[in-house]
């Protein structure tokens, strides 16, 4: 069982939020409203990315990483890089 399958609705309910904010995004740019206030939703847009994304890699390291930090081996140095990619990957966006 992957970590966030027992959040999925929450997490599939923020992601069609999400969505609505980037469709709003598009509406805005098609009606020509003025750069600073598409800017301001793109910010909103990021924020609430970066917010889903933190959520997920706190699930991550706390289930998965875990688990295979308790059982050892190959496998947990393997969960660790890739962690560590991806808060590297995170930092850099």
């Amino acid at each position: 069982m992957t970590g966030h399958t027992h959040r999925k609705d929450d997490r599939l309910r923020r992601l069609r939020k999400i969505e609505g904010q980037v469709r709003g995004l598009q509406r805005m740019v098609d009606e020509d409203r003025y750069c600073i206030d598409i800017l301001t939703q793109v910010s909103a847009v990021t924020r609430a990315l970066q917010a889903f994304s933190l959520d997920l890699l706190d699930e991550h390291m706390r289930t998965c990483v875990a688990e295979a930090v308790t059982r050892g081996g190959d496998e947990a140095e393997s969960k660790l890089r890739e962690a560590g990619d991806a808060i590297a990957r995170l930092v850099r966006s």
